[in-house]
């Protein structure tokens, strides 16, 4: 196969990396919350009943800003409920996903499990534009964060958090512009009660970083105009606009689902655009970033292998079983979120356990690895510093969606130390990719690691009988010499390729 190239130099950047990029998403959705994260019967359970095995788990993925508490659910989201002492809140209806909500799990306890994954968790905090609206924020934002002398901060300190929970980056609602949404609405009304309620929390904390709702997809039919009606309403009041995307293989086009991360860069170019106009057009110096808030590999198609009926508690639902071939998607979606690290400055992954998530939990049993917890963690630990301009020389092959694809899909990322870390899939199912890269200027001088997660069977996946069945691997024969890097990238591979 003919080689795949392309040249690194440190005069040719996208981009600074925010932390944020490693985000996540946790919300009131099947079992990630009960049986994922929370589980107090669970052996291995803390004094506040959260999971230590998934504790240890998230740590190791490097989570960053977690998003809370929907999602779908925070259309419906009573704020008070899930405040004051565990016992007394109420059970409810959640009509998102037709379940029952016990609130046993609420604002205090995510604060709480924020802080034991370590000192990058932040809040991203959804409020709930659906069903309610500026008061109610306002509500939640004085409990949240106001110190003390007023009577929902003084409630906050009565249920034992002293503290202010110091929330900074809040989604005012969540995809108002599905009709699946409770509370829908069109983008002329969403886009007034959101500048309404940005205005309104700006006034009791300026410097809040908020995030207007984007389309739930380059497919919608509202597309770019939602953004564009949102945005002539917000611009100055906000500081990022949200996108949402999920991929699956479908009618057995594998080859089209392994270029899907060629819709997400061209969505996030689309979104781009779209801003930088409404921002041309009201003659404005601002500039509004994306927060990447939901993305995965999500098997929408296909029917729940678990029997569920309406109202459960905790019923099991979007537990996605992960590939190679997923994983290697997966990669390459993190890929074109780091290739756009410039705009994209907040992304969270959906979700973080149970639900099409890294990390899957059995109640009172383990926690393992996914084979898409992989890239993820490769990226959050070594994908931190300037991101590299990377335009690949690569041989093509043809998808039905995207037409020529590159087999190639590829960035680069210059930590402070200098030292540089390749990122690359290669989509070919069948053929190794010869890679040669020209680094330019960098000082680079040795392959301080090439790791490989690919495997034979493009369908293995780590299950609750066989949890270790798919890691990377180290790859041998990867040259750096005369300012050159050589390397063959596996079949169906997502790649990790450390220089110093």
């Amino acid at each position: 196969m003919r080689t795949a190239r392309f040249a690194l130099d440190p005069a040719f950047t996208i981009g600074e990396v925010n932390p944020r990029l490693f985000g996540s998403f946790v919300e009131h959705l099947g079992r990630c919350v009960y049986t994922g994260i929370f589980e107090p019967d669970h052996p291995a359970a803390d004094a506040e009943g959260l999971r230590t095995d998934v504790l240890e788990l998230v740590r190791e993925l490097g989570v960053t800003a977690v998003r809370y508490p929907g999602g779908n659910f925070v259309s419906g989201y009573n704020w008070e409920d899930s405040v004051g002492p565990a016992e007394e809140r109420p059970r409810r209806l959640d009509l998102a996903w037709r379940s029952t909500e016990s609130n046993r799990f609420g604002l205090g306890e995510y604060i709480g499990f924020l802080k034991k994954i370590g000192p990058e968790a932040e809040p991203m905090m959804a409020v709930n534009l659906g069903t309610r609206g500026v008061a109610e924020a306002l509500e939640l934002q004085e409990y949240a964060n106001h110190p003390s002398g007023t009577a929902r901060s003084d409630l906050r300190i009565a249920h034992g958090d002293k503290d202010p929970f110091g929330i900074r980056l809040w989604c005012l609602g969540n995809e108002m512009d599905g009709p699946w949404q409770t509370g829908h609405k069109t983008a002329e009304e969403y886009g007034r009660l959101a500048a309404e309620t940005a205005r309104a929390m700006r006034q009791i904390e300026p410097d809040l970083e908020l995030v207007a709702c984007g389309s739930s997809g380059q497919g919608m039919p509202t597309f770019a105009e939602w953004e564009a009606t949102v945005l002539a309403e917000t611009y100055d009041l906000v500081d990022h606009i949200s996108l949402h995307a999920y991929y699956e293989e479908t009618d057995g086009d594998r080859d089209s689902f392994l270029a899907s991360a060629v819709d997400t860069e061209s969505f996030i170019e689309n979104v781009v655009a779209t801003c930088d106009h409404v921002g041309a057009r009201l003659k404005s110096t601002k500039r509004i970033n994306l927060s990447f808030d939901e993305w995965n590999v999500w098997y929408q198609s296909r029917p729940n292998p678990h029997p569920v009926e309406d109202w459960q508690e905790a019923p099991r639902l979007l537990e996605d079983v992960y590939t190679v071939t997923d994983a290697v998607v997966f990669g390459s979606l993190l890929i074109a979120l780091l290739r756009h690290a410039d705009r994209v400055t907040v992304a969270c992954l959906a979700q973080l356990v149970n639900v099409i998530a890294p990390i899957m939990t059995e109640p009172g049993g383990p926690a393992w690895r996914q084979t898409t917890f992989h890239p993820f963690a490769q990226a959050s630990a070594h994908g931190r510093g300037q991101v590299l301009d990377v335009r690949v020389d690569s041989p093509t092959y043809a998808t039905r969606k995207y037409g020529e694809a590159d087999l190639l899909h590829a960035t680069a990322v210059r930590a402070e130390d200098g030292s540089v870390t390749v990122f690359a899939v290669n989509r070919s199912r069948t053929e190794p990719l010869p890679l040669e890269v020209a680094l330019n200027r960098l000082g680079l001088t040795t392959v301080a690691e090439h790791s490989a997660l690919a495997d034979a069977d493009p369908d293995a996946a780590n299950t609750l009988h066989d949890q270790e069945r798919v890691t990377p691997h180290p790859v041998e024969g990867t040259t750096l010499r005369d300012g050159t890097l050589n390397a063959v990238l596996e079949p169906l591979s997502w790649n990790m390729i450390r220089l110093v």
